[in-house]
C-alpha cells in the first residue's frame, strides 16, 4: 500500500509543478489553488508513504516520478521543447523508479 500511495503522490506532484507553472507567479486564482491542493495531497500521501518505506528511496521514486511527469507533461501539452535525449532521459529516469521498486526494498 505504501507503495501505491507514493506512485499517486509522484502524480500529484507532477500536477503541483504543472499548475506552479500555469500560475503565473502565483498571480492566477485557480491554478494557484490547484497547485496548493496538490502540493498538500502530494506531501500527505509522501508522509504516509515514509511510515513503512525507507526515506532515501521513497524521496527518489517521488521526486524521480514527479520530473519524469512533468517533463511529459510539459512537452505534450505545454508546448516544451522535445528531444531524443530527453525521452530517453525520462525513459532512464523511470527505469531507476523500477529499479528502486524491484531491489528488494520492502516496506518494514
Amino acid at each position: 500500500m505504501a507503495w501505491a500511495m507514493l506512485v499517486v503522490a509522484g502524480f500529484f506532484e507532477t500536477g503541483f509543478a504543472v499548475l506552479l507553472k500555469l500560475s503565473h507567479g502565483v498571480t492566477r486564482l485557480w491554478p494557484t489553488v490547484g497547485f496548493a491542493v496538490c502540493a498538500l495531497i502530494s506531501f500527505a500521501l509522501l508522509t504516509l508513504a515514509l511510515k513503512e518505506l525507507e526515506v532515501g528511496t521513497a524521496y527518489a521514486v517521488w521526486t524521480g516520478l514527479g520530473a519524469a511527469g512533468t517533463a511529459a507533461v510539459g512537452m505534450a501539452w505545454l508546448g516544451d521543447a522535445v528531444s531524443t535525449l530527453k525521452l530517453v532521459s525520462i525513459g532512464l529516469i523511470l527505469a531507476g523508479v523500477v529499479g528502486l521498486n524491484l531491489a528488494g526494498v520492502n516496506a518494514s
